[in-house]
């Protein structure tokens, strides 16, 4: 088992943050394309080689994002048409997550098997997550899943904000 930190820097206009492990050491980096076009995040190992992708599909009715793990596109989140409350859809073969995945607080499981878990850790600042690794040979894609979902949430709040 394996734990992965999350810590996005509050009011960062870079868009640059790092994936500690449970040494604290720098294991993954994160750069987003500020104000670009299309929207992506990279994600890079240690050697600042890039492992994943997240891009925002443009031109899209509803907002879509997809994730790309090793240059293969392998999640799709959606959101869908809703009038109460903002519904998403996650497309992954094999890939399921269970919980309450907008507070940051769930499980993924892969083929009915807990690989990963999700936590948000409540006394920090700014967005913090604590990600368990049970099935090392799943981590990227874990990790990939985690930030996007991070992302698909900071899409929503803009969007409310604009209102």
């Amino acid at each position: 088992m394996k734990q992965l930190y999350i810590k996005q820097k509050v009011f960062s206009l870079s868009e640059k943050f790092t994936v500690k492990d449970q040494d604290e050491k720098d294991t993954y980096y994160v750069e987003g394309s500020f104000m670009k076009v299309p929207k992506t995040f990279s994600i890079m190992n240690q050697d600042r080689d890039e492992v994943a992708l997240i891009t925002k599909k443009v031109l899209s009715f509803l907002p879509t994002f997809f994730v790309e793990v090793n240059g293969e596109e392998v999640v799709t989140i959606k959101k869908e048409l809703s009038f109460l409350k903002a519904k998403y859809s996650i497309d992954a073969a094999g890939i399921e997550v269970n919980g309450d995945w907008i507070d940051m607080d769930f499980q993924v499981l892969h083929q009915g098997r807990v690989v990963g878990e999700v936590g948000k850790e409540w006394f920090s600042w700014g967005d913090s997550y604590r990600v368990k690794i049970l099935e090392e040979e799943m981590e990227t894609m874990i990790l990939s899943l985690v930030i996007a979902i991070d992302c698909v949430k900071a899409d929503e709040a803009s969007s409310n904000a604009s209102f």
